[in-house]
Order: C-alpha cells, then sequence, then structure tokens
C-alpha cells in the first residue's frame, strides 16, 4: 500500500498567519504568549517548511486552536475516527534542521484533546531543540533505542518501553545506535478538553 499524501508544509504557515489574524492577534502579541521570537514566527508563517509538532502545540495553544487546525485535518465533528495504515499523512523533515519526520494518526476526529503521531527520529540529528510546553504527553517506542532527556535525568528508552511525562519540563529525544527510532506519540492537550466542556 502507497503511503498516504504528505501534508503540504508550506500551507501549515499560511494556516497560522490565517488563524493570527482571523483572531487579531499581532506577531507581537503571539510572540508574547508562546516565548518565540517575532522573527522566528514571522519565518514559521512564510517558511516552506513547518515547525516540529511540540512547537505547533504551543501556537495553536496560543491561538486556541488544535493542531489538527493548523495541520488543516479538522473536518465535520464526529465520534468516532478510523485511520487506515495508507491514510496517514505524512510530515517529512529531511533536510532541515530537525530531520524528523511524523504522521498524523487521527486527523479525521476534529478538535481532539489528545494528538496522537508516528513520530521518526534520524540516526545522527542536525540539531539538538529542547521543548517545553503545556500538557503531558505518552511515548512508546516501536523500534530502535532512544536517549531521552526529561529535565535533568537521561534515560535509554528501548523498544516496547513507554514512557509517560509531564511536557512542562524540558525534553529531548534522539536515536542511539545504528537504526533510527519510531515512536508511537500522543500529546495531550488540556486546554482542549476546557473548551470544548465550556463550549459544550
Amino acid at each position: 500500500m502507497k503511503q498516504a499524501p504528505a501534508i503540504v508544509e508550506a500551507e501549515i504557515g499560511k494556516r497560522i498567519k490565517a488563524f493570527r489574524t482571523q483572531k487579531r492577534v499581532t506577531l507581537e502579541q503571539l510572540a508574547k504568549q508562546t516565548g518565540f521570537t517575532k522573527g522566528y514566527l514571522s519565518k514559521v508563517e512564510t517558511s516552506k517548511k513547518s515547525p516540529p509538532v511540540s512547537t505547533l502545540g504551543i501556537i495553536a495553544r496560543a491561538l486556541g486552536v488544535t493542531i489538527s487546525a493548523l495541520l488543516g485535518e479538522e473536518a465535520p465533528r464526529t465520534s468516532f475516527c478510523l485511520v487506515r495504515k495508507d491514510e496517514r499523512p505524512l510530515i517529512a523533515r529531511d533536510g532541515t534542521a530537525f530531520g524528523y519526520s511524523y504522521e498524523a494518526m487521527a486527523y479525521k476526529y476534529p478538535n481532539k484533546t489528545m494528538e496522537p503521531f508516528i513520530l521518526t527520529l534520524p540516526v545522527k540529528p542536525k540539531k539538538r531543540t529542547l521543548y517545553q510546553h503545556e500538557g503531558e504527553e505518552i511515548l512508546f517506542v516501536i523500534q530502535g533505542t532512544m536517549k531521552f532527556l526529561h529535565g535533568d535525568t537521561e534515560h535509554i528508552v528501548r523498544e516496547g518501553d513507554c514512557i509517560y511525562f509531564d511536557s512542562s519540563l524540558p525534553h529531548f529525544g534522539e536515536s542511539v545506535g545504528p537504526e533510527e527510532v519510531k515512536c508511537f506519540m500522543v500529546i495531550y492537550n488540556p486546554t482542549n478538553g476546557k473548551e470544548r466542556k465550556a463550549s459544550g
């Protein structure tokens, strides 16, 4: 079976700008809310490459939308979604500073409180970037061995191991050994849950 078509990364920046403009939020205001610089956010909006998924999460929360909305995945309201193996949109990051890729696992379900992805970490990352954002995460290693930094602690996480952590602490994962690491990753966004309860 063929992989589902990749999400067009250039469109993600356009959607961020569209949501920001629609909500009448300036780049300066978004910079204050997210902790990113105006220059970085401007690059995100105009670049052909999308930022890492955790960065998208921070921007999404600041704009009051989901990561899925920024990826263009939103669909009519549903109580169930099934995404077949060959239907997962792929966001490839080969050749960029981060080098990893991720596949959207539940793109058909709108306004999610949990954002599931298959994350692939390259054997030799071009850059080490620490991530820090509201919420909690699960990482289940499907393939390979990963060195994972959480706060001040480093862990070796092997195939079949699962970690659950507070993502408000700085964290970072990278491949160890000869093969790339594949993880099933779930990002829990408490903000979306509160919004859903408030509007429901």
